[in-house]
């Protein structure tokens, strides 16, 4: 990660609390990982994810109290509003980072763009979001207080989606990170996490993620979630 990279995106988050917006919203995406292996799991070897999207869940839209307008708390950094798709949702685009925010898919295919005026944007719909706000853990970095994904949720997350991705490459890469995370919740004697987190998705859900992990012939996963002594 680059230190210019860096610091701006330390600056969106500080700015973010500040303005009362991460107390409503949930780090999801590539910028965990760093996050998880800086404060949460020890010796971790997850490899980093390296991306430009900051992506922010926000899991319970109508619950929003604070009112900030969020294009213009960052104009000054350089971010401009980007409209993207053909439905017209609103991403933050800086030439180092693009900002995202994103809702759960209430139904299949109503991907309209869901209005977060008290955000001053709106926000994208996305299938399996909520799972990542199913149990979550607070890190306090450098003063900033930040929501994220349990990474058990966070790894299940990505075995489904790596399923969905119409891309190889982000597919074998959101595969690569899955795997690392629970190995590393194993070395933290985390397994009953893991266990959790796999029976907290659909049975439907939890058959692929078995049938993934047995071509990925990952037996010590499998014996956890199988729940095998």
């Amino acid at each position: 990660m680059e230190k210019k990279q860096f610091n701006l995106y330390r600056e969106i988050l500080h700015r973010f609390q500040n303005n009362g917006v991460l107390k409503s919203v949930i780090l999801i995406g590539s910028w965990c990982i760093p996050l998880y292996k800086k404060y949460y799991l020890k010796n971790s070897l997850t490899p980093p994810l390296r991306t430009m999207d900051i992506d922010f869940f926000v899991p319970k839209p109508c619950s929003i109290k604070t009112s900030v307008d969020i294009p213009k708390i960052l104009q000054d950094l350089g971010f401009i509003i980007d409209f993207t798709g053909t439905q017209g949702h609103i991403r933050l685009f800086h030439p180092d980072l693009i900002i995202e925010f994103l809702v759960q898919e209430k139904s299949h295919g109503s991907n309209k763009p869901y209005p977060l005026p008290n955000l001053g944007l709106n926000a994208q719909p996305l299938r399996f979001l909520n799972l990542l706000s199913e149990k979550t853990i607070k890190i306090n970095t450098e003063g900033i207080v930040i929501a994220l994904p349990h990474p058990a949720w966070f790894a299940m997350q990505k075995l489904i989606v790596t399923q969905r991705r119409a891309k190889a490459e982000k597919a074998d890469k959101d595969l690569i990170v899955a795997i690392a995370l629970l190995h590393d919740l194993i070395n933290i004697k985390q397994s009953n996490s893991i266990l959790k987190a796999h029976k907290s998705v659909s049975k439907k859900w939890q058959n692929k993620i078995i049938k993934l992990l047995e071509n990925e012939q990952e037996t010590e996963i499998l014996k956890i979630i199988k729940n095998e002594k």
